[in-house]
């Protein structure tokens, strides 16, 4: 079986990360599986780009151009939307032509527009979606934040100005998702159950298949090791607790920076002495712009793509911290869990399912800094360090597996291709 596996980056980003994971795992599986992207960042022979960065960069340009100005030139929620207006025909790529199945992953910011998806429906290939977030379910937005639109007719989107209008730009874009896939062979599959039942109320998807595949790990690269080793590698303190905070862009909104910080200063109020004995890793870009803003040390690690050293960030501390507003299935997570590192974040999205309260980490409520503080507390000063991390390894063995996710995908494919076989 020949499988194209479809993503916008092939390194950068949580979609990027799972989709190279899985394709490696189904390669292990005996599926002859390759990465569309729009540049290669590595030498893999499996990994193909579009080539022409000139006019990927120009389809990029020109769909942030028109977001801007349905935005009235204003920069808020910029990049949290897409709306698929430009993008690549892939199907007359020989890589697509000789695939048996199309694995579309995170395709945005110029990688397919609605009408390159249009043309990948109408060739007849069967079709499967990861759900990486809830693009594919609504019309514009990647996350809804509360908003039910979805589940009957985007219109008067709060992302844009004066909150739309009923015949607005997310109202035309829906339509056109509509009629594409109306009558599309397509298989959804969300990364989590959480988005699987967003997704499942989605008019759009009514009468597609929608399942729940979680993300795969190489527990061979993330796995415990030697944490004083890592500090000693990236020049971190050898008698500090310390704790990591993890994101693409740390400033984003919706990775929760302001309720880390918030909780951060509770507990700097309520324990004095952790201001001498518990230091704050940041990993991500614009780390350093939150240097003297919390009551404790701080150590910005920058944005860094090469895996050891992110394997060793994880190993180098003693928990992680993901006070998320909003989250699909984090690899973040995944990536602490499977270092035997315990994980604490907000009960929203994936993340539940992904940390068992007071087993391998805690689970505060939602938005509430107090209790994200609390959950803190709890992993550093009562509960049993040693136990917390075996559990974590364990959910990673049980759960995100690299063969049991591949053997769940090659049924889906193996489906996909047999009622492609009896339409024709």
């Amino acid at each position: 079986m020949r499988v194209l596996l479809v993503n916008t980056s092939e390194r950068t980003g949580g979609a990027a990360v799972a989709a190279n994971r899985l394709m490696e795992t189904l390669k292990n599986n005996g599926v002859k599986a390759k990465m569309l992207v729009q540049k290669k960042d590595s030498d893999s022979l499996t990994v193909v780009e579009l080539g022409n960065s000139w006019l990927q960069r120009m389809r990029f340009l020109y769909e942030r151009f028109c977001i801007f100005m349905h935005l009235r030139m204003q920069r808020n929620h910029l990049f949290e939307t897409d709306i698929a207006n430009a993008g690549a025909d892939i199907t007359r790529l020989p890589e697509y032509r000789e695939a048996d199945v199309i694995h579309l992953h995170w395709i945005n910011q110029g990688m397919l527009s609605l009408r390159s998806i249009r043309k990948i429906v109408a060739s007849g290939k069967p079709i499967v979606w990861t759900m990486h977030d809830a693009w594919p379910a609504t019309a514009i937005c990647h996350y809804t934040k509360g908003c039910k639109a979805f589940t009957n007719e985007c219109h008067h989107c709060r992302l844009l100005p004066g909150n739309g209008s009923r015949h607005d730009l997310a109202n035309r874009v829906w339509r056109r998702k509509m009629r594409i896939l109306e009558n599309a062979n397509i298989t959804f599959v969300a990364c989590s159950r959480w988005l699987e039942g967003q997704a499942r109320k989605s008019r759009l998807l009514q009468g597609h298949t929608v399942v729940s595949i979680p993300n795969c790990i190489d527990t061979r690269v993330y796995c415990p090791q030697d944490k004083a080793e890592a500090r000693r590698k990236l020049s971190l303190p050898a008698d500090k607790r310390l704790l990591l905070f993890v994101s693409q862009r740390v400033t984003d909104e919706r990775k929760g920076m302001s309720y880390l910080i918030e909780a951060i200063n509770i507990i700097a109020g309520q324990s004095p002495e952790w201001r001498e004995n518990t230091g704050i890793v940041i990993l991500g870009g614009h780390a350093d712009d939150y240097t003297g803003q919390l009551p404790l040390p701080i150590y910005p690690l920058g944005y860094i793509d090469n895996e050891k050293t992110i394997v060793d960030a994880y190993n180098a501390v003693d928990l992680f911290v993901i006070p998320s507003l909003e989250d699909n299935l984090p690899n973040t997570i995944m990536e602490a869990l499977a270092c035997g590192v315990p994980c604490v974040g907000f009960k929203t999205g994936g993340i539940p399912e992904m940390i068992d309260h007071k087993r391998n980490g805690y689970v505060a409520e939602y938005r509430k800094a107090d209790d994200l503080a609390r959950g803190i507390k709890w992993v550093f000063d009562e509960a049993d360090s040693e136990s917390l991390g075996k559990e974590a390894v364990k959910k990673v063995a049980t759960t995100y597996s690299q063969n049991s996710v591949a053997l769940k995908y090659i049924d889906i494919y193996t489906h996909a291709t047999a009622f492609k076989n009896y339409r024709i």
